[in-house]
């Protein structure tokens, strides 16, 4: 799911952290944290803001101490800021929020900002403009929805900037923005409407085109069923599509190693699995096979006109089972009935979404207006010396990477070509990482840590490391205790990495740039 990720990876930074020295000690008590309550936040300029609670958090384990910061910006954007009590390293970072976001609690913050913190970090999270998920909160209320489609990551920076300032007497050196899946349509937003909040940003997997984005879960669900709503495939038949989709593919980064490195790129065909005969367990019918495909190729009308840049990759059939083929998308279902305007209501089921006609729609809706975040134009950003990362997994079935590598080739158009936008702006395919995270890939990587070198030292990511680890909680930098099983380079799109025939398939030096 689009706000549920099985690995919690801390955007702490692997170097860097050596520019706190600069900063000089500055340990603030009880008494400073306290006195935020009392000051006066209204007049920050298109964020009025009230403090409603700062406490000061004793030392705990590995969270140091620090001032936490409760408020909201006018009429509801609530927020949770971290603010170190020594050894601030002058610098601010967002942290985006996944799936319908809805809350900023204690525990959230620390979740998101306990990494950054320990490294010196000022760090905010947000609600987005309201409480709880499932959609409804979003029903016939059109400023929740404007607060969530595009405002409340704003104000809650402009917030979280201005309350820094005052509680440190000086201004963040750098502000840096990163998220994931809904956090990272958000770092879209950032660049493309509001580009001088944040000095470098890192958007992971973003759902560029909520409306388009949902409707591919609603077609997978569709394709994915017979006439009576069940499954058409179940787990025993996608693993074998799986197999064999390995078995074509695999070997397209030279080694074999369980990941398909280019899904787009791969020629499989699931027809090739259709029983000769009688059905056994290492065949499917033509029906499933037929549906798999669709899977593949994404939403389209009953004529074949594409309704989408694409569908979920060759490779990610297992995430299939637990997504698309239960009793609808958990997803889905609450976006359609609440969350576009003129929304369908609470009675609407993904059987009722016409792929003829109801796309069609979608240009009409107030939320997409409020939602899209597929602007290509970033001379703005690009004007203020921001920079830019935007990563993809390669197995992700919930934000496909034909959309996110779609969005960066119409920024190529538009900035100029590849080497002109390249000087800001990057995208990383990490190939067998599922949605945000986790997966068959090298899906740990430090994208802080490089996004800091570009925009403080001007080292632009000409290649990031990626290590596939078995740690619950991943902190960089990585140790023994996080069990790395191998690692890989992951370079600029369109270069992949590709191995060199010697040399230990599990080291990343074992592999070289190969552009196709």
């Amino acid at each position: 799911m689009k706000a549920i990720l099985l690995v919690i990876i801390s955007w702490s930074v692997i170097t860097g952290w050596a520019a706190m020295a600069s900063v000089p000690p500055d340990t603030r008590g009880a008494a400073q944290c306290k006195a935020l309550e009392s000051v006066d936040f209204s007049g920050i300029q298109e964020a009025p803001t009230q403090v409603t609670q700062a406490n000061l958090v004793e030392l705990s384990g590995e969270v140091p101490a620090h001032c936490q910061v409760e408020g909201y910006v006018t009429p509801n954007v609530g927020f949770n800021l971290l603010l170190p009590l020594s050894n601030w390293n002058g610098k601010f970072l967002e942290r985006g929020c996944g799936g319908d976001c809805g809350s900023s609690t204690t525990s959230d913050a620390l979740s998101q900002c306990s990494d950054p913190l320990r490294h010196g970090y000022a760090c905010i999270i947000s609600d987005m403009g309201h409480k709880g998920w499932g959609g409804l909160w979003a029903y016939n209320n059109l400023q929740t929805q404007i607060d969530f489609g595009y405002r409340g990551a704003h104000v809650t920076a402009l917030a979280g900037k201005a309350i820094t300032e005052h509680y440190y007497s000086k201004a963040p050196r750098y502000a840096y923005f990163t998220g994931c899946s809904t956090g990272g349509r958000q770092a879209l937003v950032e660049a493309q409407r509001f580009p001088w909040d944040f000095d470098g940003i890192v958007a992971g997997a973003p759902w560029i085109n909520d409306s388009d984005s949902t409707m591919q879960y609603v077609w997978n669900d569709v394709v994915l069923s017979n006439k009576d709503g069940k499954p058409l495939l179940n787990r025993t038949d996608l693993e074998l599509v799986h197999e064999a989709a390995l078995s074509k593919c695999d070997m397209d980064d030279g080694v074999k190693d369980g990941i398909i490195g280019n899904p787009l790129a791969c020629n499989f065909d699931p027809g090739k699995l259709v029983c000769k005969a009688e059905k056994n367990s290492r065949c499917i019918t033509r029906a499933q096979a037929d549906a798999v495909k669709k899977v593949y190729a994404g939403p389209t009308s009953s004529d074949g006109k594409k309704l989408y840049t694409g569908g979920s990759p060759i490779g990610s059939e297992l995430a299939w089972v637990d997504v698309s083929l239960s009793n609808g998308n958990a997803w889905a279902i609450p976006y359609f009935r609440y969350e576009v305007i003129p929304a369908a209501g609470p009675n609407w089921q993904e059987s009722d979404f016409d792929f003829d006609r109801d796309y069609k729609r979608f240009g009409d809706g107030v939320q997409e207006s409020l939602l899209n975040a597929a602007n290509p134009d970033l001379r703005k950003f690009n004007s203020g010396s921001g920079k830019l990362i935007l990563f993809q997994g390669g197995m992700d079935s919930d934000v496909v990477p034909a959309n996110t590598i779609d969005y960066y080739q119409t920024v190529e158009k538009t900035m100029g070509g590849r080497a002109a936008t390249q000087e800001f702006f990057r995208l990383f395919i990490v190939p067998g990482m599922k949605h945000c995270g986790g997966g068959d890939g090298a899906f740990a990587i430090d994208y802080l840590s490089y996004l800091e070198n570009w925009v403080e030292r001007g080292q632009a990511p000409d290649l990031m490391l990626g290590s596939h680890v078995e740690a619950p909680i991943i902190r960089f930098p990585l140790s023994r205790n996080d069990r790395i099983l191998f690692s890989r380079p992951v370079y600029p799109y369109p270069i992949r990495a590709f191995y060199k025939g010697t040399g230990d398939p599990n080291d990343a030096s074992s592999f070289r740039p190969d552009e196709p």
